[in-house]
C-alpha cells in the first residue's frame, strides 16, 4: 500500500482523470443495464461525486491524500478551459440561425430566474434588496450569485445560500434535460441554443445536452456561458436598482 500511495502522489493528477473516468464507465453502465437510460449517465455520476464528496471536508473527497489531484481537475481552471473548448467547436452558421430568439431567451432566462429566485427568498424572510438580488441572481447560475452578493456587500450567508441554488439548479437542470428533451424539441442547434440561452446554467446544460445528443453541447454551451455574463452585468446593477425600488 504505501508503494501504491508513493505512486499516486506524484501522478495525483493521471489518478484524479482515472478516478473520474471509472466513475463515468460504471455511471453510465448503471444507467444502461439497470435503468434502460431511463436515468442519465451523467446525473449518476454526479450523485456519485455527491456521495464520495460527503466523506470529504472543504475540498471533497480531495482532502484525503490519495485523491488530492481531484482539486485540480474540478477546479476552476480546467472548468473553464472545458467550456471554452467545447464552444470551439460550434458552427457559426448554426449560430446565425438562432438570430434574435438566442438573444431574446438570454435575456428572458436572466430576468426570470432572477425575480422567481428573489421571490422564494423574499417570502422565506428574505426581504432587503441586497439579500433579493443575491439569492436571485444564485437562481441564474452559482458563479452570478456570489459576484453578485460581493458587489452589493450581501452577507456571506446569503451569499452561500445562492451558490446552493445555483448547484442544485446545475443538478436538476443535469437530470431533467434528457427527460424532457423530445417533448420541447430539443434536438438541433438551434433549439440547444435557445435552452442554453433560457436555462444559463453551463454545466448542468452541457452535461444534460450530452446524454440527449453529443452535437448539441457546443451551443448549448456557447448561449449558457453568454448568460453567466449577462447575469453579472444586470444583476447587481439594473436588476438590483429595480429591486430597490420597490423594497
Amino acid at each position: 500500500m504505501d508503494v501504491i500511495e508513493k505512486i499516486i502522489s506524484k501522478n495525483d493528477l493521471v489518478f484524479a482523470f482515472l478516478f473520474v473516468g471509472i466513475i463515468v464507465y460504471v455511471s453510465f453502465w448503471i444507467a444502461k443495464k439497470l435503468t434502460n437510460n431511463k436515468i442519465p449517465g451523467s446525473a449518476i455520476a454526479i450523485f456519485i461525486g455527491l456521495v464520495l464528496a460527503y466523506f470529504g471536508d472543504k475540498k471533497g473527497i480531495a482532502d484525503l491524500p490519495m485523491f488530492t489531484g481531484m482539486a485540480l481537475l474540478g477546479g476552476s481552471m480546467l472548468r473553464d478551459f472545458s467550456i471554452v473548448a467545447t464552444a470551439m467547436g460550434a458552427s457559426f452558421t448554426e449560430i446565425k440561425r438562432a438570430g434574435v430568439a438566442g438573444i431574446f431567451s438570454l435575456f428572458f432566462g436572466v430576468i426570470l430566474s432572477f425575480f422567481v429566485g428573489g421571490t422564494i427568498a423574499y417570502f422565506m424572510g428574505y426581504t432587503d434588496a441586497k439579500s433579493f438580488a443575491t439569492i436571485g441572481a444564485g437562481a441564474c447560475t452559482f458563479i452570478v450569485g456570489p459576484i453578485t452578493g460581493s458587489a452589493l456587500g450581501a452577507s456571506t450567508d446569503v451569499i452561500a445560500i445562492s451558490i446552493a441554488i445555483g448547484v442544485i439548479k446545475s443538478i436538476l437542470v443535469t437530470i431533467c434535460t434528457p427527460l424532457i428533451a423530445k417533448k420541447i424539441g430539443l434536438n438541433n442547434p438551434t433549439t440547444a441554443m435557445v435552452y442554453g440561452g433560457i436555462i444559463g446554467t453551463t454545466s448542468g446544460v452541457a452535461a444534460g445536452l450530452a446524454a440527449v445528443d453529443e452535437k448539441l453541447v457546443p451551443y448549448g454551451a456557447l448561449t449558457a456561458t453568454f448568460y453567466t455574463g449577462l447575469g453579472c452585468l444586470l444583476c447587481p446593477s439594473l436588476l438590483y436598482y429595480i429591486i430597490h425600488i420597490f423594497i
